[in-house]
């Protein structure tokens, strides 16, 4: 079995526009994976049809060798933040509980040891002192690091982040990038949306750089040039640059 999460020939279209164009890459497992690419070029669409949360035209995702269906429960996911619902009434504490589920049987409720792990999982991130508090009570930074949390009680082994660091605290973001590093450190799997350009060379061993197809993917330091930056972005590139913000 190869242990490799492969991508090949994926397409995504919506009401008849092509989103995205005969996409394919493939990595080895135990990476922490960036999805660069400007405004609009689908990164988060080709997220979200890996995870099989959107349909797709064309293409075949697979981790080592086996489809998503049989993986399912070994992925976490964690949204942007806009995609998320912070009225609804939960407490910190049971947002962290909900990442246990995945691995319940269907009439189990969670035990003392399932929420013994949910709180293990806030100390892992600093947000133990707020697990009473409502979810829509905390700063941005301070949800993204619960739902992180609750990815991380999901016990999984690969983690999709869609733009993690966006519009949270510097603290937030050091907590979060420390965390990823430490679940690629342990063998874990991370693909991360994200758009400072600034950060790429120090968070990610890998990149995947799309603008509605495949510009390019790979180790850093091969993706990772002006000549491909510039035709991703389509404007003058310098590596001191940070252009687009995307979705």
């Amino acid at each position: 079995m190869r242990t490799t999460i492969d991508v090949t020939n994926l397409s995504i279209s919506y009401y008849g526009k092509e989103v995205l164009k005969d996409v394919s890459f493939s990595f080895q497992t135990g990476k922490l994976i960036g999805i660069l690419g400007p405004n609009g070029a689908g990164k988060s669409t080709l997220m979200k049809a890996m995870l099989s949360l959107i349909p797709r035209d064309t293409g075949e995702i697979n981790f080592a060798d086996q489809p998503l269906k049989l993986v399912r429960k070994n992925i976490a996911y964690v949204p942007q933040r806009s995609n998320i619902d912070w009225d609804f009434p939960i407490l910190v504490k049971d947002t962290v509980l909900l990442g246990t589920y995945p691995n319940m049987g269907l009439f189990r409720r969670p035990n003392k040891e399932d929420k013994e792990w949910a709180l293990e999982c806030l100390q892992k991130v600093g947000m133990e002192a707020f697990q009473n508090n409502q979810i829509g009570e905390l700063s941005g930074g301070q949800q993204q690091r619960v739902f992180l949390a609750r990815a991380l009680a999901q016990k999984a082994e690969y983690f999709f982040l869609d733009e993690p660091f966006v519009g949270i605290d510097v603290s937030s973001e050091e907590v979060i990038i420390h965390i990823l590093k430490d679940l690629r450190s342990d063998g874990k799997t991370v693909f991360v949306v994200h758009h400072d350009l600034s950060k790429v060379e120090s968070y990610f061993d890998n990149l995947i750089l799309i603008n509605k197809e495949l510009i390019g993917s790979g180790p850093v330091h091969h993706v990772f040039r002006p000549e491909l930056m510039q035709k991703a972005y389509q404007s003058p590139f310098t590596m001191m640059g940070n252009l687009g913000v995307g979705v």
